[in-house]
Parts: C-alpha cells; structure tokens; sequence
C-alpha cells in the first residue's frame, strides 16, 4: 500500500509538469482584475511598455551588445510583441518571450562586463512585464513555473558562457521576476476578492428582496383575514339569525341555514390558525385595529404634509367615502399610496406629490406623480433602491390589476396602478 500511495504522485508529476508550463497558460476565462475599466487601463499601459521597449531595445543592443540596427529592429520586435500578445494569448506570449530573450542572450556580446549578461536591461522588462501580465489570469503553479524556466535557461546560458559574469549574474532578474510574480498572484487575489464580495453582495440583495417580498406577502395575508373575516362573521350571523327574521322557514331550510353558520365559523376558525402563524408579538402591524381604506387618505396626506412634503389629493367623493368598493380594493388603494408616499419623503425631500384616486371604466385607478427633490437632503441616505414597489406590485397582482413605476424625464416619479372592481363592466 505504501509503494502504491507514493507511484501515485510520481507517475502524475509529468501530467502536473505539463498542466503548469502548458495548459494553466491556455486562454483564461476570468477577466483581468478591476472589470472592464481595469482591463481598459492595462491594456493602455501594456501599449506604451510595448512602444518603449520597441524603441529603448533597439538602441539597446545595437549600442552594448554588438548588434547592428537590423539584427537588433528584429530582436526587440519579438520581445516587445509578447507584451501585447500577453493580454488575449498568454501561453504564446509567455513561450514566445522566452524564446526571445534566450535567442537575444545567446548571440548577444557585450561590449564590456559593465553590460549584464544572460539578460540585458530590456530583456528584463520584456519578461518582468510578460510575466505579470500572464500571472494576473494564471494559476498560481503557473506563475512559479514560469519563474522557474527563467532561472533554468539563465543557469545554462550561464554555465555554458561563464566568462560573461556566471551565476551570480542572474541574481537580479531572480529577484525581479519574482517581485513580478508576487505582484500579479497578490492583483490577483484582490481581484478574486473583489468578484467574491460583489457576488455575495447581490446574494444578499437578492435574499433581501426575497425576505421583503415574503415579509410583504404575510402582511398583505393578515389584512387580507381581517377584511375576509368581517364578511364570514357577517355570513354567520345572518345564517344563526335567519330562521328567525324570514317567517314560515322550513325545518329544512334553518338546518341549511344553520349549516352554513357552522361551516362559516369552522372556516374563521381555521382563518385565526392561519394567522397565528403569520402574526406575532414582534410583528410591527400585529394589532387588531380595523384596517384603514380610501376615507382615511385625507388624514394620510396630512401626515405627509407635516414631514415636508407638498401633497396634495384629488379624490371624487364617490369614492373617498368607500361606498360599493371591494374593502380589500379600498385597503390596497390605500397602501399603494401610502408606499409611494413613503417613498417621496425618504427619496425626495422638499418634492411635491400630487395623489389621484378615480373610479373609471370599472377599475378604481391609483395615481401618484412627485416632482423632483429639492435642495433638502434626504433623511434616509440609500446605496440601492428599497423594496417598497415590490409590495406594491404584490398588492396589484392580487387583485389581477395593472402596475406601473417609472422615473420622469424632470428627474421626477410616477407610480399608478389600475384595481379591477368586482362587478362592473
């Protein structure tokens, strides 16, 4: 078992030897860290490496190593090429570099030992450059390969040429590239960080909304029992009492009558477990007030008055006083208001709010248009956008209506919605 255990990793070495010198430098998925606007700026900076080592290269080996101007044209060429060859195709970049600046070492002859050898000071910024560029999008066995081929060519091109300056002459590219290295792995990892945080930042918005919603849905549900439970209390009470005000009641019709009592009371009954679970001693709306309807938007806007805001009500008087509307059309209108409104005093101070109520074509429409904030800073200063038009639109969707929120072109807000009225045309 022990001589398995160990054959293991020795007989995948070449599969992991091949994976970091050839396919972890395969075309990367991920993006450069910083998104867009940093891929935008590396790519500029990497242009104007590219140009500079074109030109600095060029006079470079012509001037220390012994290169005519031909010669030394086409050598900065293939090492400056890379740089921008790094940002769509690393692994042909990275081999590509090496490939040139082994080529440049091998017939470079420098003038004086002044001059450093295997690698001349652009070579050095050719692959310093190469290597952080790849090593921004690389794994991180990449990264260290890569340093690795470096120092191995430079060990045989310093053993084989020894009068040039020998070991010891590659100490300061070691320790360049792997400054280079550390960099682009520690980029990288903040970047990686970065695209963490921001994932868990929309998880949690998006959980946020989920629990806004839910929690919008509950409430919602516990108005909904009180206005369905004051018709079922009605039902039973005139099914207890009919036998006795409807004269000449057969003895069949009361037990129907009194069956319907009983079946309304077992239904309210089951109404109150309901709502035991949604209702709890934390729940801010758990009292049992009677719910409010369209006649109480007056004293709502009011209220809003007094917070700053210039409200102001058109509402005909068929319909302020709730006369023949649906009591959950009445609760919602009331709401919907009531939301927006909120919404105007958190988001747009010192703005004015115009609030239309009209019962048209058998819907009663909900209409409330802010202009934009003034110069008063909001109370409540807010990175994203609230929940409250969820509820709102889970409002509407409930009573099979139509919703619409939408910013104006004056920099103001439009909330409306259409509640279908059950028996009209």
């Amino acid at each position: 078992m022990k001589i398995h255990s160990v054959g293991l990793p020795l007989r995948s070495l070449p599969a992991v030897l091949r994976a970091a010198v050839w396919s972890d430098l395969a075309r990367p998925s991920i993006p450069f860290p910083g998104g867009r606007r940093g891929g935008r700026i590396l790519t500029a900076v990497v242009w104007l490496l590219a140009v500079a080592a074109y030109f600095a290269g060029t006079l470079d080996l012509a001037q220390h190593y012994g290169f005519g101007y031909g010669p030394a044209m086409a050598l900065t060429v293939a090492r400056a090429v890379p740089l921008v060859l790094a940002l769509s195709r690393p692994r042909a970049a990275w081999w590509t570099q090496l490939a040139a600046v082994t080529l440049t070492a091998a017939l470079a002859r420098p003038y004086s030992a002044a001059e450093p050898w295997p690698w001349a000071v652009t070579s050095v910024l050719t692959l310093a450059t190469t290597l952080g560029v790849v090593g921004l999008r690389a794994p991180r066995r990449a990264i260290v390969a890569m340093w690795c081929e470096v120092l191995v060519v430079g060990t045989v091109l310093a053993v084989t040429v020894p009068a040039h300056g020998g070991l010891p002459a590659l100490l300061p590219l070691t320790v360049i590239l792997a400054v280079a290295a550390v960099t682009a792995n520690a980029v990288r990892g903040r970047g990686d960080v970065q695209a963490r945080l921001l994932l868990a930042e929309e998880r949690g918005a998006a959980e946020q909304a989920r629990a806004a919603l839910l929690a919008e849905r509950a409430r919602i549900a516990r108005e909904l029992h009180d206005v369905v439970a004051h018709h079922m209390s009605v039902i039973t009470v005139q099914a207890d009492s009919a036998p006795y005000r409807v004269a000449d009641v057969s003895p069949g019709a009361a037990g129907e009558f009194a069956a319907i009592a009983a079946e309304a009371r077992r239904s309210l009954a089951e109404m109150r477990r309901l709502l035991h679970v949604l209702r709890n001693e934390d729940s801010p709306d758990g009292e049992h007030a009677p719910q409010p309807d369209v006649s109480d938007l007056p004293a709502l806007l009011e209220a809003t008055r007094r917070a700053g805001v210039d409200a102001r009500l058109d509402v005909a008087d068929d319909v302020l006083s709730a006369t023949g509307l649906p009591a959950a059309v009445a609760l919602s209108a009331y709401r919907l208001v009531q939301e927006a409104l909120s919404n105007v005093v958190r988001h747009a101070p010192g703005a004015r709010a115009d609030v239309e109520v009209r019962r048209s074509a058998g819907a009663l429409r909900v209409s409330v248009v802010n202009s934009p904030p003034g110069d008063v800073r909001p109370a409540v200063e807010t990175r994203t956008g609230g929940h409250g038009l969820v509820g709102m639109r889970e409002r509407v969707a409930m009573l099979d209506g139509e919703f619409t929120a939408e910013p104006l072109a004056d920099g103001g807000f439009r909330m409306a919605a259409v509640l279908p009225l059950p028996g009209t045309p």
